[in-house]
């Protein structure tokens, strides 16, 4: 076979060929990530989620599988170990910010009363944008401010409350990890299931390239931002 049917036939099986999610970009929010709200366990110890997921960050965390497994309990209802959700039908693949091998970096960013938080995206122009949060105590009324290299772009939703069922015709909400229990301060489960974390998903214009992006969260609810990514044009 010549040299260059060699190549036509490696760019056929790899490079046409790329694994689905390809064209989604996780975004880095350390810059943000203020809040542990998840248990993992490292070294054959439990590392206690501080500043959790409800009770404005004092009354209940998450825990990872294998840290529910050594807590004693049904580990089907606790985040998977892998931070790195898989696509579905849904949505894309979303990395999480927690890890069983690590028991002192920020997790998440926690978001109290009014309150906003800005961050920066690598400059591109993407169709959608997801957002993994969860809101506690209640919906919370969620602004998204896109900065765009020409301009601002606002859009906003109601995110409900983590305990509540979403429709699965809904456009602007889905699941990114589903049916979890929780735990108090001391690890000791308080509810066996049915809380969620959600995903947003909000239009970007394709044609504008993004640089920024502005979350503003008004007064009412007690909000976790877990994530975010978005897929590129």
């Amino acid at each position: 076979m010549k040299p260059f049917s060699w190549l036509l036939l490696l760019l056929l099986v790899c490079g046409f060929n790329q694994p689905k999610g390809h064209n989604v970009i996780q975004f880095n929010i350390s810059s943000i990530l203020n809040a542990r709200p998840v248990t993992t366990l490292s070294t054959g110890k439990l590392a206690t989620w501080k500043t959790g997921i409800d009770g404005n960050g004092k009354a209940d965390g998450y825990l990872t599988r294998s840290a529910a497994k050594f807590n004693g309990d049904p580990d089907e209802h606790a985040l998977p170990d892998e931070p790195l959700i898989a696509a579905n039908s849904f949505h894309p693949e979303v990395r999480l910010h927690y890890s069983n091998h690590d028991t002192l970096n920020y997790q998440a960013c926690s978001l109290p009363g009014d309150t906003s938080v800005a961050f920066s995206v690598p400059k591109g122009k993407y169709s959608m944008l997801y957002f993994a949060l969860t809101s506690a105590e209640g919906s919370s009324s969620m602004k998204f401010h896109l900065t765009y290299a020409d301009g601002e772009y606002i859009d906003e939703i109601l995110l409900p409350d983590y305990y509540q069922d979403i429709p699965t015709n809904d456009p602007s909400l889905c699941y990114l990890v589903h049916d979890l229990a929780k735990w108090g301060p001391t690890n000791k489960m308080t509810e066996k299931d049915h809380h969620n974390i959600d995903l947003v998903q909000v239009q970007a214009d394709p044609t504008r390239t993004l640089l920024e992006i502005k979350i503003n969260k008004g007064k009412p609810g007690y909000v976790v931002f877990w994530a975010a990514a978005g897929k590129l044009k």
